[in-house]
């Protein structure tokens, strides 16, 4: 079954059925075949003299943009940097990040993002796998980045400040309210020791007096980011997506937008760059579309409020939890936020009542979409302009093809209503995993990427997700590996066994919780549990709950059964139940 399509009539399980896109969605679209940075080619010829990033007062026009870009590539070409090698970025939201995203790419080399708040261990895995050579990183990070170096092959380290790019402090304090400088300045505190082996990034940039031209690629074979992803099992790998599938994936977008106006939109960029949702519905869809990106390094109500006041953005893509602070602060109704003209939500379930209080509090529109790591994300969208149906992900974005077939059995589709795991084919789907040259469990045979998600499709083409992988927990929006935790349980002192499950919580969605066996005679306490797992992992993947119990339920054959334990969480009485 492919995507439903204007007028078209597919036959699914020997049924004819009926679907139609979204008035002015055109679903028939030759996505280009060009490398990523030519969308900010593109938008920089077209729109020179247009803001391209708005950072804390601070602005770069499409031309400045670029030209900073090409000059940082002849830098990082002078620090060894050659087509196909891999570039680490562990930055938050800042001008810095954007600059190196292109300049990398200019080059025909592979951006790899990481979080700014992974631990050493964490860091110290992706670098390792990704065998990165170059690491441009936030000077606040650079002790986690020196402790795990020396493990790694990454030989420059380049480090840069928020305050890089900010206005004067005089400027800022002006524009600022007192709370919110105050917060900003606590950020730009550096930790990098005098006489460090870096680089810094300000220097690196004036350095380069020749701009660098663009390296030839394939944009359907080559990679343009690795981006790491439990994909479905707690195992980190390197998801490869291609200069393709980004811009394929920007497109769609782009196209199912129908209300978007090139060189008019404003996009606020609260979600992490570093994150592939991120990445493309903020950032390269925002250059596809000549817009401005307000960057904000991080999700602070007082920050998000005076950059709607401040900049009037059109488009806000968010997770639930951003939008349920906004609509339950009292604070939002002190602000106008008409100009907001659509904001998608992803990365997990987007309950109707909060949709419901969000456009009623706003005044805005709130759809929920769905995408992996693996499909650059964006597979699905409830319509921005006309109808939608809450509690659905909507319908396959352009170019998409789906299934819904019987989890044992991939190759058989199951009949409409009836729910089964989602299977995707499209020019959004990635190459495969870095330096895993197996791919068995990944695609169908026929090029079916298998999500693990167990999904409903009706007659009309709607999809509504009617449970996520059987193991994975989504927190905010954040993807945690119940595997990745338990390997650290397992190595804290004190603990004989432990598992892993995720449990209901209003704001994050879902929390991670630890049921764990102390080994006899062990006092181990929750608190000690939890601070054992803060040293390895980052704040998101901390479990917040921990349960000590005398044994673990299991199958037959010792697997653990992780349902018996959620639904024990959802209901008491389940624990008289026999598995």
């Amino acid at each position: 079954m492919s995507g439903p399509a204007q007028g078209a009539t597919f036959s699914y399980d020997e049924r004819p059925w009926t679907a139609s896109y979204p008035a002015g969605v055109p679903h028939d679209f030759d996505f280009p075949v060009v490398p990523l940075t030519r969308l900010l080619d593109d938008s920089a010829a077209s729109f020179p003299g247009q803001p391209a990033l708005a950072f804390l007062g601070a602005t770069l026009t499409y031309r400045e943009l670029k030209e900073q870009v090409d000059h940082l590539a002849t830098a990082l070409a002078g620090l060894g940097v050659r087509p196909g090698h891999r570039v680490a970025i562990m930055l938050p939201n800042c001008p810095q990040n954007v600059i190196t995203f292109f300049a990398v790419l200019r080059l025909g080399a592979v951006v790899v993002h990481h979080n700014p708040l992974y631990t050493e261990h964490e860091l110290r895995h992706q670098l390792t796998d990704c065998g990165a050579t170059v690491l441009v990183c936030l000077d606040r990070v650079y002790a986690t980045v020196a402790r795990v170096q020396g493990d790694t092959a990454v030989a420059q380290v380049v480090v840069t400040s928020l305050a890089d790019y900010l206005p004067r402090p005089a400027r800022l304090r002006m524009r600022l309210p007192g709370r919110q400088a105050r917060r900003v300045r606590a950020q730009l505190t550096t930790t990098v020791p005098t006489g460090a082996p870096v680089v810094r990034f300000a220097r690196l940039l004036a350095s380069a007096s020749v701009p660098a031209k663009q390296a030839r690629v394939d944009p359907e074979r080559d990679v343009a980011v690795l981006q790491y992803t439990g994909g479905t099992t707690g195992l980190s790998r390197g998801a490869m997506l291609t200069h393709h599938n980004l811009v394929s994936n920007a497109y769609m977008n782009r196209v199912w937008d129908t209300g978007s106006t090139v060189g008019q939109e404003v996009t606020l960029g609260v979600l992490p760059l570093f994150h592939v949702y991120g990445l493309t519905v903020c950032l390269t869809s925002s250059v596809l579309l000549g817009g401005m990106l307000v960057l904000l390094p991080r999700f602070d109500l007082d920050l998000v409020l005076d950059a709607v006041d401040r900049w009037r953005p059109t488009t806000f893509p968010g997770v639930p939890p951003i939008y349920k602070a906004l609509a339950d602060s009292p604070r939002v109704r002190e602000h106008d936020l008409r100009s907001i003209r659509v904001c998608v939500s992803g990365a997990m379930r987007l309950p109707v009542d909060v949709q419901e209080q969000f456009e009623r509090v706003t005044g805005g529109r709130l759809v929920e979409g769905y995408g992996l790591t693996e499909t650059s994300p964006s597979t699905h969208c409830n319509p921005v302009v006309g109808p939608g149906r809450p509690g659905t992900i909507g319908l396959p974005l352009p170019g998409t093809d789906c299934r819904v077939v019987e989890p044992a059995d991939p190759e058989k589709q199951v009949p409409v209503g009836a729910p089964g795991e989602l299977v995707i084919k499209g020019p959004q789907v990635f190459r495969g995993y870095w330096g895993r040259p197996d791919q068995a469990g990944v695609f169908t045979e026929e090029g079916y990427l298998l999500t693990g998600d167990i999904v409903t499709m009706d007659e009309q083409g709607w999809f509504t997700v009617v449970d996520r992988k059987k193991e994975l927990i989504i927190a905010g929006g954040f993807n945690i590996y119940p595997s990745e935790i338990e390997q650290v349980l397992l190595r804290v002192r004190g603990v004989e066994d432990a598992v892993v499950v995720g449990v209901p919580d209003r704001y994050r969605g879902e929390v991670a919780k630890a049921f764990v066996v102390r080994v006899a005679g062990s006092e181990l306490t929750e608190e000690q549990v939890i601070q054992a797992c803060a040293e390895r992992l980052t704040a998101y993947k901390v479990p917040r709950l921990v349960e000590f119990r005398d044994t673990l339920p299991r199958s037959t054959v010792g697997k653990v059964l992780r349902r018996v334990l959620v639904d024990e969480e959802l209901d008491p009485a389940a624990m008289t139940r026999q598995p």
